[in-house]
């Protein structure tokens, strides 16, 4: 039986292998769909199929700097038992290779790359991961981030790569751009000065401060102060600039980097799995399940 792209583009989707695998498949059954869904199980092409509804909020943050140009990546995996896994760090340095290399502008199109020395996309690279690993893998986020000669980056891991931070300064200063990143792990800042915060967010804010007042029995025009105050410790408290520099809280951070000659231009935060839904696994209930069966 010929075999056509439709058939080898539905046999990927259902099993997860790599093309050029699915067709040999569908060839070797003369077309039989559901034989050839087995014959790649049969080869443990198919494991990756059946870790797509697993949720995937473990895993490692990493970056990679080349010259003028890094890149910040988040690789996630089920359990933090395979973040430390050779071939899962192994995947990610490949993956960080691959973006910074080439650039793409989406996660859908850096799956398509191909992998150097591997001579296959991104996809089917990560699918024969999750093949020997045995988990649900799966390439969540990206930014690269470019540089002059005149600027720095400063890159700065933590807890193994639970969390990475990239900042980018104006100034040669790459010591003063770690310690914004490492100021930025620890602290967690969501923008880096109060005009990078949307304006619906300030709004709602300034309605709940101002709400807050009143219900203290203040007058109006003792409200406004008071509002106008608090926002300001709003902006300290979420505001990268604004926040008491972590190994000097008696500064900002904006006189840090003013004594330092240097402006921040970005920072790029990450945390594993922040967001989303995290595996509960109940052990009793496992033991249960593998007892019936």
């Amino acid at each position: 039986m010929a075999i056509n792209a439709k058939m080898v583009k539905e046999l990927r989707e259902t099993t997860g292998a790599g093309m050029m695998d699915c067709k040999k498949a569908l060839t070797e059954a003369d077309g039989d769909m559901e034989q050839a869904v087995d014959l790649l199980r049969e080869k443990g092409m198919a494991k990756a199929a059946k870790k797509a509804d697993r949720v995937a909020a473990e895993g490692l943050a990493q970056i990679k700097v080349d010259g003028n140009e890094a890149v910040i990546v988040e690789v996630n995996a089920e359990t933090d038992f395979v973040a430390k896994n050779d071939q899962f760090t192994q995947l990610i340095d490949q993956i960080a290779d691959v973006i910074l290399n080439h650039k793409p502008a989406t996660v859908e199109d850096a799956l398509a790359l191909e992998v150097p020395n591997v001579g296959k996309p991104v996809s089917e690279h990560i699918n024969e991961v999750i093949s020997k690993i045995g988990e649900k893998i799966s390439l969540r986020r990206f930014e690269v981030v470019e540089k002059t000669d005149n600027e720095s980056f400063g890159a700065y891991t933590h807890m193994g790569g639970r969390i990475a931070v990239l900042s980018h300064i104006d100034g040669n200063d790459e010591e003063a751009a770690k310690d914004i990143a490492m100021h930025a792990a620890a602290v967690n800042p969501r923008y880096t000065s109060r005009e990078d915060v949307p304006e619906e967010e300030v709004a709602h804010e300034r309605d709940v401060l101002k709400q807050q007042a009143s219900n203290e029995g203040k007058p109006e025009h003792i409200v406004e102060k008071m509002v106008q105050g608090r926002l300001n410790k709003f902006y300290q408290e979420i505001c990268l600039l604004e926040q008491d520099f972590v190994k000097d809280p008696d500064q900002k951070v904006k006189k840090y980097l003013e004594s330092k000659g240097a402006t921040l231009k970005s920072f790029v935060r990450y945390e594993v799995g922040e967001g989303l839904e995290k595996r509960e696994d109940n052990f009793a209930e496992e033991v249960e399940q593998q007892m019936k069966k």
